[in-house]
């Protein structure tokens, strides 16, 4: 048998400083394994013990907590968003709609990338030693400070050139308005949740509790609250101020200039340059998923058949996006504890696993799956009466809404997850990180997916109301 196939090795022999890396990380060599100075072999104690002895019981136990709460605060989102449907600027800038997905889904491409590769970081020893962790911390938050400014930049680009596509029209002002609200939007967002998760996997790490299973429901938890919230005061106030020529492109260029002093602290880690030369491809290529969703929600937000679509919208993508990122964090973290990147366990080694294997057999990845599968209905349900309790007379109050909403939810988790499984198998053998290359993807699909569900959700449940109600009128207006 290949020898290169059959070493699975533990994280103190494969030098594990190096995963954090988003381009290519080393493969392991035919000779054996990667040659690594002594000093800096990290040890995997804290853990190789610990995930060998998760049950579905204390992964349900870590998760259900912080993704309670992350639901809370996607209902949140989605009250505010239907609020914000109504402001001046959403009614006359319809783009701004189109917007939302790809900037509240950057807690996807950044901030959940983020979370996941501290994870990965902190649970691999890399930030035990203060001066190491000072560096890791500093320099990713420079990155997602250089990445939230450019996907800021581009994500209104494509909302405009769908919007154009759809309409035919291309007003300048907007052009300049939807620019500037997006650009300080996703920096503001990138650097509150950043620090915010920072804090979240330091604190796990001390607690010991494993940082792959609450770090990323937490950030969505207020992710979507605040970005949606900074989204709404600014685009308002550049709306108000609309006449003034030169506020807008000012404040552009004023953030775009900082991103070269973000470029340099970022620089000083090797494994981030790596980053910021190959890592652009997967969070673009899921902003411009995310952002057909955003196309979806803008066509039918204003329609009456889809009454209620802005409040529900943050809850469905959201919660797929925060179990999807989770399941794939978990599976990241396994790989680089107990393998060589570019090289799949034996018990991995199909790219297209059969969808039983990923939910239904023994082993701890499928085990997760399970957990937070059985976690979709219920979650749902307790944000349901959440929002109906708040907002109950924006909504469908049919049961035929709830169960085809349900299924809806159900669908969507189902395939992100099975995608989840994939998409990690594919990128840990191009030996490529899947920490920073799968969620963007993931949570861009999950937008799409959970916009594309619930709009279907809208329209069967008012064409079935529809046809019940001509059924009730028709003998009512026969012949007597």
């Amino acid at each position: 048998m290949d020898g290169t196939e059959t070493r699975q090795r533990r994280a103190g022999e494969l030098g594990l400083r190096y995963t954090l890396s988003t381009g290519r990380l080393p493969r392991a060599s035919e000779d054996g394994p990667l040659s690594v100075p002594e000093s800096q072999r990290v040890s995997p104690k804290p853990l190789g013990t610990e995930l060998s002895r998760e049950t579905a019981l204390s992964i349900g136990l870590q998760v259900i907590v912080p993704f309670m709460f992350a639901g809370l605060g996607l209902s949140g989102a989605g009250i505010l968003l239907s609020y914000f449907q109504h402001w001046p600027v959403f009614m006359e800038v319809k783009d701004l709609l189109t917007l939302v997905p790809p900037l509240v889904g950057l807690k996807g491409n950044l901030e959940m990338t983020l979370a996941s590769r501290l994870s990965t970081a902190a649970n691999t020893g890399q930030m035990d030693d203060p001066r190491e962790q000072h560096g890791v911390i500093s320099s990713n938050l420079a990155l997602i400070q250089v990445q939230a400014t450019v996907v800021g930049f581009l994500a209104p680009l494509a909302a405009l050139l769908l919007g154009a596509l759809s309409t035919g029209e291309l007003d300048f002002e907007k052009v300049k308005l939807l620019c500037a609200s997006s650009v300080i939007t996703a920096f503001l967002a990138a650097f509150a949740l950043g620090m915010l998760m920072v804090c979240i996997v330091i604190g796990a790490r001390k607690l010991g509790v494993n940082p792959d299973n609450i770090a990323t429901p937490i950030a969505a938890s207020l992710g979507d609250l605040i970005t949606l919230s900074i989204l709404a005061f600014f685009s308002s106030f550049f709306y108000k101020h609309k006449d003034s020529r030169y506020l807008t492109p000012l404040v552009c260029i004023g953030l775009m200039a900082l991103t070269p002093v973000w470029v340099l602290i970022a620089r000083k880690n090797p494994p981030i340059v790596k980053i910021l030369k190959f890592g652009w491809f997967p969070i673009i290529l899921a902003m411009v998923i995310s952002s057909f969703g955003g196309l979806i929600l803008n066509k039918t937000i204003s329609k009456e058949q889809y009454k209620g679509m802005a409040i529900f919208t943050p809850i469905i993508c959201g919660v797929g996006g925060n179990l999807v990122a989770i399941q794939t964090s978990r599976i990241s973290t396994y790989l680089h504890m107990w393998s060589t990147p570019g090289v799949l366990p034996l018990w991995m080694k199909k790219f297209w696993p059969n969808p039983c294997s990923t939910f239904c057999t023994s082993e701890i990845n499928s085990m997760s799956a399970r957990v937070l599968l059985f976690l979709v209905i219920p979650g749902h349900l307790i944000f349901l009466y959440v929002i109906y309790l708040v907002e109950g007379h924006l909504v469908p109050n049919s049961k035929t809404f709830v169960v085809f909403y349900l299924l809806a939810g159900l669908i969507q988790v189902t395939i992100l997850l099975y995608l989840a499984e994939v998409m990690v198998r594919l990128t840990w053998h191009q030996a490529l990180d899947p920490d920073n290359h799968c969620i963007p993807y993931l949570t861009g699909l999950g937008d799409l997916l959970g916009t594309g569900l619930l709009a279907l959700c809208f329209l069967i449940s008012w064409l079935l109301s529809e046809a019940e109600l001509d059924g009730i009128l028709e003998p009512a207006s026969g012949p007597p």
